[in-house]
């Protein structure tokens, strides 16, 4: 009898091979540490493992995990000969996926739905960029592979975070809830949960079961400074920047460990702080750029990288850098590094000149184009608030309000109510 995986697909392996690769894999399912680890186990065990070489090659490339990356897809592709024709074709997809070309990675999902890690990767979530920038794409691949999935609590948890993509926050919630109900520990579910908690403004009660799920079943998940930011931004949303302080102090210090997530979750989050009404003594960013290095804030891999080392640039007064960001990414391959974060750059480099009003409405022309930036609506949403800063500071107050009162039919915020009190002319300007 063939061994085979949590979702019954055949290995090419031994069981002892098999059972270090699956338990690495559901590592990666549960986002918590240790699956490089667990699937370099299976190759100590078995280095004639095709879906082990793939595994660590995906994981080196999509996770910044320490492998090479080329030698183990060589590996891969070597021992593939032998294996099944499921286990070729993953070989395969992820090959072509980390050389850019995502096209032969879904084909394979169409064939093989249960195949778990593949779908995962195909999503942007914490863990994985996807294979699309347009988010009706990974929508469908996961609503396509749902059924074959029946009552799987990872499938839900992934289901549950596409819904809340489309803002069905009830049903995410549902969802969700069931997942965590099986899976305590599944990072999936717990992360739908947290955006369906804040777009629907349900602060307080999503702070409280952040912060005890963080605690307890979460307490190893390897995207933990994402889930603190969640629970930050709840406390911004309330306006209680004292707490917010507590926990960048006691959770979210930019170290070496936390690699890009450094830039996206802390560098966010202070730049965020900083603009809200009331704070003061925000912590400087220099040590996130000190983390993230020159490289990654003038030439990121990613749009979404991109996205955040602008506004860090801007919340750093680094003019200069943010005139090369929007260079390079002028004359990247990329379309959307071209289209979107080149402007981007742009618009931010006339806040830091004081062109504030020129900077307003570069960032509303850019509006209905930031989804093309990847991660989430409440990630995109940096932007948008750095288009009110520029709005309050080029004295265009109506314009402001009008901004913050949709935020404000969409999701209550106290910060946003608050925002909304200084959005008026001062003395002097009536003058």
């Amino acid at each position: 009898m063939p061994v085979r995986d949590t979702h019954g697909h055949a290995l090419t392996t031994s069981s002892v091979a098999a059972e270090a690769y699956t338990r690495g894999v559901g590592r990666v399912l549960r986002l918590q540490p240790g699956a490089p680890e667990a699937v370099a186990e299976a190759l100590a065990h078995d280095p004639t493992f095709a879906l082990a070489h793939a595994a660590l090659a995906l994981l080196g490339h999509e996770q910044c995990a320490e492998v090479d990356v080329a030698a183990r897809l060589r590996d891969a592709r070597l021992h593939a000969a032998r294996a099944t024709e499921r286990e070729r074709s993953h070989v395969h997809a992820v090959a072509r996926h980390v050389a850019g070309d995502s096209a032969p990675l879904v084909r394979h999902l169409e064939d093989w739905p249960t195949d778990a890690l593949l779908l995962a990767t195909a999503v942007p979530t914490i863990a994985f960029a996807g294979v699309s920038e347009v988010p009706a794409d990974a929508w469908r691949i996961v609503e396509r592979a749902a059924p074959a999935y029946g009552t799987d609590w990872w499938a839900t948890g992934l289901l549950a975070f596409v819904r809340q993509e489309q803002h069905r926050f009830e049903e995410a919630m549902e969802l969700s809830c069931r997942a965590l109900a099986i899976e305590p520990s599944a990072g999936h579910a717990a992360h739908a949960r947290a955006h369906a908690h804040y777009e629907t403004g349900d602060h307080a009660d999503g702070l409280g079961w952040m912060d005890s799920w963080l605690a307890g079943p979460g307490a190893g998940n390897d995207g933990r400074s994402h889930f603190v930011w969640h629970a930050a931004l709840h406390e911004l949303s309330m306006g209680d920047l004292d707490a917010v302080r507590a926990r960048y102090e006691a959770q979210l210090l930019p170290a070496p460990a936390l690699g890009c997530r450094a830039l996206v979750d802390t560098g966010s989050l202070l730049h965020r702080w900083a603009l809200t009404p009331g704070a003061t003594d925000v912590p400087a960013l220099d040590p996130v750029v000190a983390v993230v290095g020159r490289r990654t804030l003038e030439e990121p891999a990613t749009p979404f990288v991109a996205m955040h080392a602008a506004v860090v640039l801007l919340a750093t007064g680094d003019g200069a850098g943010l005139r090369r960001l929007a260079e390079r990414s002028a004359r990247h391959d990329h379309p959307t590094h071209r289209e979107v974060v080149a402007p981007l750059a742009r618009a931010l480099a006339q806040m830091h000149a004081g062109r504030c009003s020129a900077a307003a409405d570069a960032l509303a022309a850019l509006e209905s184009c930031l989804w093309r930036l990847g991660g989430s609506d409440a990630q995109r949403e940096v932007v948008e608030e750095t288009r009110i800063a520029a709005l309050l500071r080029a004295g265009r107050y109506d314009e402001a309000r009008a901004l913050l009162d949709r935020r404000l039919d969409r999701r209550p915020a106290e910060r946003d109510r608050r925002w909304r009190a200084t959005a008026v002319p001062r003395p002097s300007a009536l003058a």
